[in-house]
């Protein structure tokens, strides 16, 4: 019988407070519109809660940004200009850091209501999305096929 995988420990508070400071920089707090910051500290929290499979990633991502940013020489000071420089050279778990941050900001009560929409889940509700123009799709199915089926 196969072993599971092995879930990796849970974030330290190094990497908690490297994810804050990553979480502030790609979203600031708005005086303008009354909103949090992605670093706020119940935001953070929700993002250490609902980590989950992802943990692996986020914790080497966390990883090369720490050493980075404490590397001798002319690396970056400026968190966007750091992370776009480790992005070049490994874009994977940089992808799981900024998913995470912004699916759990965008899912905070304060921030819902900021853009208007109800504070609840969106299911059993679910919410109306307006019918576009199906016509937009006929050039794709003038193309055919364009895959091959899967030997099953």
């Amino acid at each position: 019988m196969p072993t599971p995988p092995q879930m990796a420990a849970p974030l330290s508070d190094d990497e908690i407070d490297t994810l804050r400071m990553i979480a502030g920089w790609m979203i600031p707090a708005s005086a303008d519109f009354n909103l949090p910051g992605a670093d706020d500290p119940a935001i953070v929290a929700d993002m250490v809660a609902s980590v989950g499979p992802d943990i692996v990633d986020l914790k080497r991502a966390l990883a090369l940004i720490d050493a980075a940013r404490g590397a001798e020489g002319s690396r970056p000071t400026r968190p966007a200009d750091l992370i776009a420089e480790l992005k070049r050279n490994d874009d994977g778990p940089f992808a799981i850091l900024e998913s995470l941050v912004l699916r759990i900001y965008y899912r905070d009560d304060r921030v819902l209501q900021s853009i208007g929409m109800d504070v609840r889940p969106p299911f059993p509700k679910g919410y109306s999305v307006e019918e576009g123009d199906w016509s937009l799709l006929e050039p794709v199915k003038a193309r055919g096929v364009v895959y091959r089926d899967a030997d099953v």
